[in-house]
């Protein structure tokens, strides 16, 4: 009965921080285009991937603001609606010292200027709550309508009057020519990996990929150790683009998405079915990728500005189709015992009668402490008994 009612917690606890925002919006008509809009731009499977979030929804009336905006402006501008800590509407009307700067998922893109990803909210006259930017004289353009769900201290959905939005948020998307990928790399601490791309003409074939979606997973300089390198040199050319290829997607899956993807994907390296996969799998915030041969770590998400993200990773992937596992070290062989000369007789005689004296010596100590200890064992019961 223990065991079941220890089941049951742990299953709880497992799941108290699961919530699905499509499906909680899909029962309020009125932000049927936020909803859809979290769902084209790859938000919602961010805020389902996280344990304490608050979104501002806004109505359909006042989504007609952002209509004119491509998709990737659309999530920069919804980013700065999901605030990265919990808000109800009593802790929006009691805000400490009346005004507080919170982070947005905007600020955790790698796109975000400065502190361009944090949203200003103050609780001001008449119970009135305001929203915007953080910067100095930025005005409060949103404003607190209503409470809409709460889910326990995890989730909090609140309607906003207006979009919070701002000139980078609505800034077009750069097209592959000016999308600076190795730029972005370098800075990342992936200086070697940037290189390899770029000598190999493998960075064209990212950029040609940009308009309808690309991933990178970039190892670290740090990742390249000297065996990894030596092994990458002695490859063919177009084995070394596959491996670089092998190094991306040719989707847009930020962070959030990985989080809920467990299985095999298709990178730019694969050919048919099966060939050149990766495989993905996740553990609370972190996100890991099986190639076969060896596993890597998403160590962190350098850019994400739809259709395009960009990761570090701790280790260089290896395809299993240009590389083999490392062999299991061999078990370490047992020292043979050498083996003794074989007595003569009388030797034989004796050393059997030593042995056989050894061993009722060595016995006799032995029976009479297990005896004197049964003999304890006994009183001490018999004592207890008489109590």
């Amino acid at each position: 009965m223990k065991l079941l009612g220890f089941v049951l917690l742990l299953s709880f606890l497992c799941c108290a921080n699961a919530f699905n925002i499509t499906k909680i919006l899909d029962a309020y008509p009125d932000y049927s285009i936020f909803n859809d809009d979290l769902t084209r731009t790859k938000l919602a499977d961010e805020i389902n991937s996280r344990k304490t979030i608050t979104v501002l929804v806004v109505n359909n009336g006042a989504m007609a603001s952002l209509s004119g905006l491509d998709l990737a402006s659309v999530k920069r501008a919804l980013s700065l609606h999901v605030v990265l800590d919990f808000f109800d509407a009593e802790k929006l009307h009691q805000v400490t010292n009346g005004t507080t700067l919170s982070t947005t998922l905007y600020q955790t893109t790698g796109s975000a200027a400065g502190n361009a990803g944090f949203i200003n909210i103050t609780d001001l006259k008449g119970g009135k709550v305001g929203f915007g930017l953080s910067g100095r004289g930025a005005k409060l353009d949103s404003t607190y309508v209503k409470s809409v769900k709460q889910d326990g201290f995890n989730l909090s959905v609140v309607e906003v009057s207006q979009p919070i939005t701002t000139s980078v948020a609505e800034a077009p998307t750069p097209s592959p020519s000016n999308m600076n990928i190795t730029a972005v790399l370098i800075k990342g601490g992936c200086k070697i990996f940037a290189n390899l791309i770029s000598t190999t003409g493998v960075l064209k074939s990212y950029e040609e990929s940009i308009q309808g979606g690309l991933s990178v997973f970039a190892p670290t300089d740090a990742a390249f150790t000297s065996v990894t390198s030596k092994m990458l040199n002695k490859l063919f050319s177009e084995d070394k683009v596959s491996v670089l290829e092998f190094h991306a997607l040719p989707t847009y899956s930020p962070l959030g998405t990985l989080k809920t993807t467990n299985g095999p994907i298709a990178t730019m390296a694969s050919t048919g079915a099966g060939k050149y996969v990766l495989t993905v799998s996740s553990s609370g915030d972190t996100v890991m990728l099986n190639t076969g041969i060896n596993k890597a770590t998403i160590t962190s998400s350098l850019l994400d500005d739809q259709p395009i993200a960009l990761f570090s990773v701790d280790k260089v992937l290896k395809p299993k189709e240009l590389f083999v596992a490392a062999p299991s070290p061999a078990p370490t062989p047992e020292a043979e015992t050498p083996k003794a000369t074989p007595p003569t007789a009388a030797k034989h005689g004796k050393s059997s009668a030593a042995s056989s004296k050894s061993s009722s010596t060595s016995f006799a100590p032995a029976t009479a402490r297990v005896y004197r200890g049964l003999l304890a064992f006994l009183v001490v019961c018999v004592g207890v008994f008489m109590l």
